[in-house]
């Protein structure tokens, strides 16, 4: 054990939780390990000593790693070891980056890394949150420069009653999951799923998680008190003053004419004519200065938008804080699809197709908490040709799988159950054209195309992003609906609200200042309430109901119940039965016991062939009675009577004195191999079914 070891207690959501310092990375700039029960999360961090040659960004980069032997487990797969993260572990990465990057100092540019390690998982103690705070831990007590603490917390409300960091038990049962991240006097991140939950209820709890944030704040104030370093007196990057005040005074009156245009493609060309003229007028007295002439160009552009909306009212494709831009939908524009949607909203543009599956084809999830699948899938794909950029296709990053996420959990509470619905489900929204908020555009397209799909949806859902201007130097505060690209390029907030008219299904929030307020969150809601409102009457003229019969594309799906022991019956030796039945009928079936533990059991494929697949394994969990009909086929012909296959596995067998009401001389004067014949039992006994022929059907 080092010298330097120390270990801090708290309590948390009625857990203890301890944090271990010193023992562990010791020549990171901070380090930590945090356990609660069974749980352990290691957070290492890191900065490099100066910045990379020509960096003009910071270079912040959050890694949550998920090992498999946390829970126990070896990866699967050929390598038997971790490979590219998963999407889980993607999701909580952007969770932890969100809250902590605005906290750094601006000018910042050198390599910050921060990398979370679940080393040992409890499932009902969840690692996300005490890697969030132990991110938190970490950077505090480092010698970086950050403006932290933050703590972190998971809030779900179950029968009206709001709990931290809830078990897998209460998970189920819980009408909200979350995701909250704050310093002890203002919200930074927010990300949520809800089961349609009223504006009030979001913010409450909220305000609930927010009590123990500040808790955990003074917990983490203690620790830095007792070992933290002392921060790095670094050089940050600036804009020599003598620069920026003389670009302010050639362009100020120049940019002035750039914005004072409300079309958005001939903002952008008066810019880059501006931008052109103040490098060349520069060109011989800061030959060497571009980058910072460019950023103070950024900078007199940031405050003369954001100052006309603040002080006007005014945004620069000049509508009204509270307006949406103009929208149209179409929806069942692609054939071969079973359902699309297309929803635009000004010059966003989203395309979503759904395509349906058998339930085996949901998705199969290797991880560290209990989730092994998923069938309702959603995934967003955002092409360098929706903003207008000459860039290649490339596999999806953390943004493209964010935003599926989102969607997909804005949508999940309307999506009926296996029982109500027995398809798998898979949404790709295509952005087509990109200018603010293309995830709540997918959400709303999404709709439109499971509505064309004819999906039974409990309620349409459809998304708005709120945006936010903040003056740094007063209270005042201006908040814009349905947000544009530059709103959100120059603003402080990106705020995605998603619900159906019921009620919040998904919330994300993404700021870049310190923090806001109960004043701002709860007009945020409600002006986003507002704007759901009034997009859903939209999207509701384009198509107001799901379609009443799914895509002659679609598979079609007949889910019925058997005794559970009769499932062996139809699966035959080494699936030999059911391999014939899905042969004879051109089906696929699949095998689920349902919640009453039944033998639940879908046949798929053309409706004609998924009912006669129906009928056939009905047939074979029946237990024959005498008195029952069924239609069969001649299998073998012996001198005294006829076997036939009432179904697959199931053969009876008619004596020639029952082939007739007459004397028969040989069974092939009556019926032969292959014949289909309606038959009735007559006799059930130890040597097997008795039966007498009703009649030769015809083929």
């Amino acid at each position: 054990m080092t010298s330097t070891y120390r270990e801090f207690k708290t309590t948390i959501a009625g857990r203890e939780v301890i944090v271990e310092t010193g023992k562990y990375a010791e020549q990171t700039n901070g380090s930590c390990v945090i356990r609660c029960g069974e749980t352990a999360v290691m957070v290492n961090v890191c900065m490099s000593a100066a910045p990379r040659d020509g960096m003009d960004f910071f270079p912040l980069q959050v890694d949550y790693e998920e090992k498999m032997y946390a829970v126990g487990k070896i990866p699967g797969g050929f390598k038997k070891r971790e490979g590219r993260a998963s999407d889980k572990a993607i999701l909580v990465s952007r969770l932890i980056d969100r809250p902590i990057r605005p906290l750094f100092p601006k000018g910042l540019y050198n390599d910050v890394v921060v990398i979370c390690t679940a080393l040992s998982v409890d499932p009902d103690i969840s690692p996300e949150p005490l890697a969030m705070l132990g991110s938190s831990i970490a950077l505090s007590i480092s010698d970086i420069p950050w403006a932290g603490p933050t703590g972190s917390v998971v809030v779900g409300m179950i029968d009206g009653e709001y709990i931290l960091n809830p078990t897998v038990a209460e998970k189920e049962k819980s009408a909200l999951h979350l995701s909250l991240s704050g310093t002890a006097d203002a919200i930074m991140m927010v990300e949520a799923g809800a089961k349609e939950i009223s504006n009030d209820e979001m913010v409450n709890a909220i305000l609930f998680g927010h009590e123990e944030i500040k808790r955990q704040c003074a917990f983490v104030n203690s620790i830095v008190a007792e070992i933290g370093k002392k921060k790095l007196d670094m050089q940050l990057y600036h804009i020599p003053e003598d620069l920026d005040n003389e670009v302010r005074a050639y362009a100020s009156e120049k940019l002035d004419w750039a914005l004072d245009t409300f079309d958005r493609r001939e903002r952008e060309e008066r810019q880059a004519e501006v931008e052109a003229d103040v490098l060349a007028h520069f060109a011989d007295v800061y030959a060497d200065k571009t980058r910072e002439i460019k950023d103070s160009l950024y900078y007199i552009t940031k405050e003369k938008v954001r100052a006309k909306i603040l002080d006007k009212g005014v945004r620069p494709d000049g509508r009204t804080l509270t307006e949406v831009r103009p929208i149209w939908c179409e929806h069942g524009v692609l054939p071969r699809a079973h359902g699309t949607g297309v929803f635009t909203r000004g010059q966003t543009q989203v395309l979503t197709t759904c395509t349906l599956g058998m339930l085996s084809e949901a998705q199969k999830l290797e991880g560290l908490d209990e989730e092994t699948e998923k069938r309702y899938m959603h995934q967003y794909n955002f092409p360098g040709y929706s903003t207008g950029e000459a860039k290649g296709l490339k596999s999806p990053g953390r943004r493209e799988i964010g935003h599926g996420a989102l969607a997909e959990r804005a949508l999940l509470p309307v999506i009926p159950s296996p029982e109500e619905f027995p398809y798998a489900l898979r949404l790709v929204s295509e952005v087509m054209s990109s200018n603010g908020s293309t995830s709540q555009a997918s959400v709303c397209g999404s709709t439109l195309a499971l509505m064309d799909a004819g999906v039974p949806i409990k309620a349409p859902v459809a998304g708005c992003a709120m945006g936010l201007i903040k003056d740094t130097k007063s209270d005042r505060v201006a908040i814009m609906t349905d947000i544009q690209g530059l709103e959100d390029f120059l603003g402080d907030m990106d705020f995605k609200v998603a619900g159906t008219r019921k009620g919040i299904t998904a919330i994300q929030m993404d700021i870049k200042i310190k923090g806001i307020d109960e004043r701002i969150l709860r007009q945020a809601i409600a002006q986003a309430n507002d704007g759901r409102e009034h997009i859903l009457g939209k999207m509701l003229e384009c198509l107001p109901a799901p379609n009443p019969n799914l895509s002659v594309y679609a598979p079609k799906i007949v889910s019925f119940q058997i005794d559970p022991e009769k499932i062996g019956d139809v699966i035959g030796k080494s699936g030999k039965v059911i391999k014939q039945i899905m042969e004879e009928t051109g089906t696929q079936i699949e095998f689920n016991e349902d919640d009453s533990g039944k033998g639940s059991i879908s046949t798929y494929g053309p409706i004609e062939n998924a009912e006669r697949a129906k009928n056939i394994v009905l047939a074979i969990a029946h237990e024959p009675e005498v008195g029952d009909r069924y239609m069969g086929t001649v299998v073998r012909i012996l001198q005294f009577g006829a076997f036939v296959q009432l179904c697959p596995g199931k053969d009876g067998m008619i004596h020639i004195s029952k082939l007739s009401n007459r004397r028969v001389e040989k069974v092939e004067d009556v019926v032969n191999i292959g014949d289909t014949v309606e038959v009735e039992v007559i006799k059930i006994g130890d040597k097997g079914i008795d039966l007498k022929l009703i009649r030769c059907v015809e083929v």
